[in-house]
């Protein structure tokens, strides 16, 4: 008990440095350029976007000491040249300065024991995560080491977005545990962010880019301008709360509703999502901006780049359902999932794009409406590899119902500025999904937040359990969830 309460010895500094191939200069790609937009309309508070990871050491393998694992930090950002890109700010707009050679800060925190190693590691991941990256003058990469006897039980890096998404984070781990265990990673990355822009801001990238914004011109005409057009109360301060539902019964009735329809269970929480946030602000179109990750040509695979974008994903409740009410009930919710199916891939395929001309859309678009056009309603599925359904029968609605009992909620986050109004974020807990979601609250108070997470519950295990609810009375599970009865 004495080794977890005792402190961890102050954090002191080491150095990895690092000799690449390489240096050159090239216009940002169009995955750094939306980060990037994200970011400034972010800023102060743009450490929201920084992306974390621990990796554990002390599990299995031959001990690490704090000197190998330095060096492997060194050749991995040898090995991946966004880690040695910084921004270049100029007159002429943003660009990325890889750089040949360097050295980079590592942290080393020396822990007492074994017992409070996986503590001093998170403790060390708040504080490396916790302020904004100088894009122009720091390295992408913030690494720290904890140690225990001098052999290192985690490795904690931190990332800015400018230079990885959430995929090329599990790359960076990957490679990094194989860089100190083995001393090698294998052949290198078969592309590098330097190439990629100047392939993107070519004639074929152009080409590509502007049928790209010809999907979201004609998505963004067919949609109201904005889905959560009026305020329904004063924002609390801070504004922006995150709630988080945990939940055992979601996770076994989307595979289950997928399996039954054909599609992906990404589509099911997508399409579910889209049409409680239009049902909730009385539209019969949903308009969402899924984050694409970008990655199905096979050398983007071990990319350590920001590929992914925002996609539109477009679903006209009406048409998805069809307008003749089936046994004279009506459409019900997995009616939409076909249609929600299709607009999915239609807005995956049309996600690379300059955001440049993106912007230049939406400003056209506001001048011709009078009011600004943009769905301000997100879509991140942050699930590396979906799991497929288990073998066997689906689950029974008794099952689900057990499994009901076991679903949390809370509010675990509160922000100052979020530049969206609602985003939602599904990840895995154990055999939960866990679906969090940032919302406004002056467009959607604490009360709404928990309301939208309980009734996507609902609406999936229903419709898992043989009862889909009609799609005219998802308003009702919104208002049913917000007092407690769903």
């Amino acid at each position: 008990m004495a080794d977890a309460a005792a402190p961890a010895l102050p954090a002191a500094p080491e150095a990895a440095a690092f000799r690449g191939g390489r240096s050159g200069q090239a216009p940002l790609t169009w995955g750094q350029r939306a980060i990037w937009h994200a970011i400034r309309r972010t800023a102060p508070n743009d450490h929201y976007f920084n992306i974390g990871r621990v990796l554990s050491l002390a599990d299995r393998g031959s001990p690490v000491s704090v000197a190998a694992c330095t060096d492997a930090l060194g050749r991995l950002v040898e090995r991946h040249e966004a880690l040695r890109t910084r921004l270049l700010l100029s007159g002429a707009g943003p660009s990325q300065d890889l750089k040949d050679a360097g050295v980079l800060p590592v942290t080393v925190v020396r822990a007492s024991g074994p017992g409070s190693a996986a503590d001093e590691a998170e403790a060390l991941l708040g504080r490396l995560s916790a302020t904004r990256f100088d894009y122009a003058g720091e390295w992408p990469l913030r690494a720290g080491l904890v140690a225990v006897d001098g052999q290192v039980s985690h490795a904690v890096l931190v990332l800015c977005h400018l230079a990885a998404d959430g995929h090329a984070a599990e790359v960076l781990v990957r490679d990094l545990r194989l860089l100190a265990r083995r001393g090698s990673a294998g052949r290198p990355p078969r592309a590098n962010p330097l190439d990629l822009a100047r392939e993107q801001h070519g004639e074929a990238g152009q080409r590509r880019g502007t049928a790209a914004i010809a999907h979201w011109e004609a998505g963004y005409r067919a949609a109201p301008p904005t889905m959560f057009a009026v305020r329904a109360a004063e924002p609390r301060t801070p504004r922006f709360w995150t709630g988080r539902i945990v939940s055992a019964a979601l996770a076994r009735a989307v595979g289950a509703v997928a399996a039954a329809h054909r599609v992906s269970g990404s589509t099911v929480l997508l399409a579910a999502s889209a049409a409680l946030a239009a049902a909730g602000e009385g539209h019969r179109t949903a308009a969402v901006m899924p984050i694409v990750g970008n990655r199905t040509a096979p050398a983007h695979r071990d990319l350590v780049s920001t590929l992914s974008q925002d996609g539109l994903f477009v679903l006209d409740l009406d048409r998805a359902a069809g307008q003749e009410p089936a046994g004279g009930a009506g459409p019900v919710f997995t009616d939409l999932l076909p249609a929600a199916y299709r607009s999915a891939l239609r807005a995956y395929r049309a996600a690379v794009y300059d955001p440049v001309e993106w912007d230049a859309l939406g400003e056209r678009l506001r001048a011709e409406y009078g009011t600004e056009v943009h769905p301000y309603c997100c879509f991140n599925d942050m699930r590396l590899v979906e799991r497929p359904a288990p073998a066997g029968p689906a689950p029974s609605p008794a099952e689900l119902e057990r499994l009901r009992g076991r679903t949390r909620f809370g509010f675990p986050a509160t922000q100052d500025k979020v530049a969206c109004r609602y985003c939602l974020h599904i990840t895995e807990e154990d055999d939960a999904l866990a679906v969090s979601l940032t919302a406004d609250t002056a467009y959607l108070p604490p009360e709404v937040i928990r309301a939208h997470l309980y009734a996507m519950e609902e609406l999936v295990v229903a419709s898992a359990s043989g009862r889909p609810p009609l799609v005219t009375r998802l308003r009702d599970l919104l208002d049913e969830a917000r007092e407690g009865r769903a």
